[in-house]
Formats: C-alpha cells, sequence, structure tokens
C-alpha cells in the first residue's frame, strides 16, 4: 500500500534502505519497528525479526530497544551478516514502537504559528501534561471516536523516545539521552479539554486510541538535521498541517531540560514536541475527525502514519457543541 506524504513521495514503511546503512566513515543506521508485537529491524519492504537471526541473543520484545547499548548489539549482528533473512508484513501487522512507555509527556503552544493561531500570547515558559499510557495504539490502527463526542481533533506532532534516565540534564545534554525519534498524533476532545468548571488536557487527550505513534523508530543517527524535522498531516487526502521543529518555542533540548528538572525521565518515556498550525478547532468552520475519514501523520526520516476514523459507541450525553461554554481551558 502506497501512503502519500505531503510532497507528494511515498513515506510508508517502505523506507527503502538497507537494514544497517553505513555512511561514509562506516557509521550504521537503523529503524525499528514492532511487528505482531515482535522487535524488527526494517529493510525497505522486508523486516527483520532481531530475536531469530540473532539465535535468541536478542530479545523479541520491542520495549527492550530503548536501550541505546542493546541497539548497538543489534548493529553488531546485523553486520556480520548482509544476507541476513528477511520476511514481509501487513500494514496491520504493525504496532506502536514502543508499545509500554513508562509516561507520556506532551506540550501545550509550542509552535509560534500555533500560539497565533490559537489566539494566545507565547508561553514564558512550556506547558507540560501528561497522557494516559493507555491511550498508545498502532500507526495503522483505528482512531475511536465515541458517537457521543462531535469535538475530536488532531495534532500530528514529533514524538522523541527517552534512551537513558535523566533528571536536571542540560539541553546541551538532551540528545545524547534520547534513543529515537517517531511520528505521533495527540487526538484531543476539545469539549472536555474545556467542560465548565475547570478543564483540562489530559484525560481529554487520553481516551483509548488518542496516542497513535509510529510507523517506526528511528534511531537519532537517521536524522539528517534533529534540529529542524520536518512533519505533516493529511485528513482524507487533504494537508490540514505542515511545520519543521525549527519552528518551535522551545527546542526539544530546552524542552526536555525544563521537564526534567520537576520530573525523572526514564528509558522508553515519549514525548510529544508540540503541534504546528492547522488543528481543526481553529478552522473556519472547523474541521472535527468523524467516522470514515483517514488521518496520516508524516515525519521525516521516520515515514507515514495512517489512522482510518471509526466511530463507535460512546457513553457521555452532555457533549454536543451547544454544552460548550468559551474560555473554559487553554488551547492546545
Amino acid at each position: 500500500m502506497d501512503i502519500e506524504g505531503s510532497s507528494g513521495t511515498d513515506h510508508s514503511p517502505r523506507l527503502l534502505q538497507p537494514v544497517c546503512e553505513r555512511d561514509s566513515e562506516g557509521h550504521q543506521f537503523m529503524k525499528l519497528a514492532n511487528i505482531r508485537g515482535r522487535a524488527c529491524a526494517v529493510d525497505g519492504e522486508r523486516l527483520v525479526d532481531l530475536n531469530r537471526v540473532s539465535g535468541g541473543e536478542l530479545p523479541d520484545d520491542p520495549m527492550a530497544y530503548v536501550q541505546p547499548s542493546l541497539i548497538e548489539r543489534a548493529r553488531l549482528v546485523l553486520a556480520k551478516d548482509p544476507n541476513v533473512e528477511t520476511f514481509t508484513a501487513e500494514l496491520s501487522d504493525y504496532g506502536p514502537p514502543v508499545p509500554r512507555p513508562g509516561k507520556i509527556l506532551a506540550v501545550a503552544l509550542n509552535f509560534y504559528d500555533h500560539a497565533v493561531e490559537s489566539k494566545r500570547e507565547v508561553p514564558n515558559e512550556p506547558a507540560v501534561f501528561p497522557k494516559l499510557t493507555s491511550s498508545i495504539c498502532g500507526p495503522f490502527d483505528p482512531i475511536e471516536v465515541p458517537d457521543t463526542c462531535t469535538m475530536i481533533d488532531y495534532e500530528a506532532e514529533v514524538v522523541v523516545v527517552v534512551g537513558k534516565q535523566m533528571r536536571g540534564v542540560a539541553a546541551a545534554d538532551v540528545w545524547d539521552h534520547l534513543v529515537g525519534v517517531t511520528a505521533g498524533q495527540d487526538i484531543s476532545d476539545r469539549f472536555e479539554q474545556r467542560r465548565p468548571p475547570l478543564g483540562q488536557f489530559s484525560l481529554a487527550k487520553s481516551y483509548d486510541t488518542f496516542s497513535p505513534i509510529g510507523p517506526v523508530m528511528a534511531t537519532l543517527d537517521e536524522v539528517s538535521d534533529l534540529n529542524n524535522i520536518a512533519l505533516s498531516g493529511r485528513l482524507s487526502g487533504q494537508q490540514v498541517q505542515h511545520g519543521t521543529t525549527e519552528q518551535l518555542i522551545y527546542s526539544i533540548p530546552e524542552l526536555v531540560e525544563w521537564t526534567c528538572r520537576y520530573v525523572t525521565l526514564e528509558p522508553g518515556d515519549l514525548i510529544f514536541t508540540g503541534t504546528p498550525e492547522g488543528v481543526g478547532t481553529r478552522r473556519e468552520p472547523p474541521l472535527y475527525l468523524v467516522d470514515g475519514m483517514v488521518l496520516e501523520t508524516y515525519v521525516a526520516e521516520v515515514g507515514t502514519m495512517r489512522n482510518p476514523v471509526r466511530g463507535v459507541v460512546g457513553q457521555r450525553q452532555d457533549s454536543s457543541a451547544e454544552h460548550f461554554v468559551a474560555g473554559t481551558g487553554a488551547e492546545r
């Protein structure tokens, strides 16, 4: 299946490179996928089961590969045999590359253009909030929209994966403590986010399936410019978001430095780094997710997720727009 990115080029998991491509200095790159719950390296359209090709030396659990030392071991195993056994998989076989993060943190209003479209001042400090880990789903899984919810929004984001414990780490050292990059969507129920009397982010952004990630985790050496990672979102074929991390208010190192002043970050934690302009709630008229749509999310060097939107029977009976009271919650 072809999945088109915003440029019209194919950004599906067919990443068109060897399992461990080498640069001019011999350094090896790697992309990792979760295929039916097993850790695999991606080789174009084909995959390598790391546990099997290593004779059991490498673990089969994708979560294990948030450890940089284990990725290096995998590179050594793969380098020994250029004709390693490969296989193919359906897109539906791809699970979240980091399936059981210890925690998920995200940040509000971290793109200048999104702050402008939200009619809010640029934050003096990052506005960080948690998302429930149960909201994680795979890169081609359906996003489930309760039929009682009418204001479900999309937010394309670059997601970074923690590889080493961090507390009080300076921005200059942050990349040394991260292990990879993936694509993510911070799906949001705008009604619940703004609902009186308080308005809050975490639950509104943590329904089941509201945090798809993937299709792969790219190791940092895969990324040509860590300070300028392109991302985009398409909804049923229409480009709705586009930007690069160069436009972030707080760069990824600055965001992580601020966060780990207060929270110890552990290997496998995920940090959603912000969304560019174009979210549905700020469009005229608003554009919300409904049954039958397809949401595509592209991150350079990672690929494109393609999540169909599926309506499901909901429980809440008071979520129609007529109950919304403006100004009761901050905008993402």
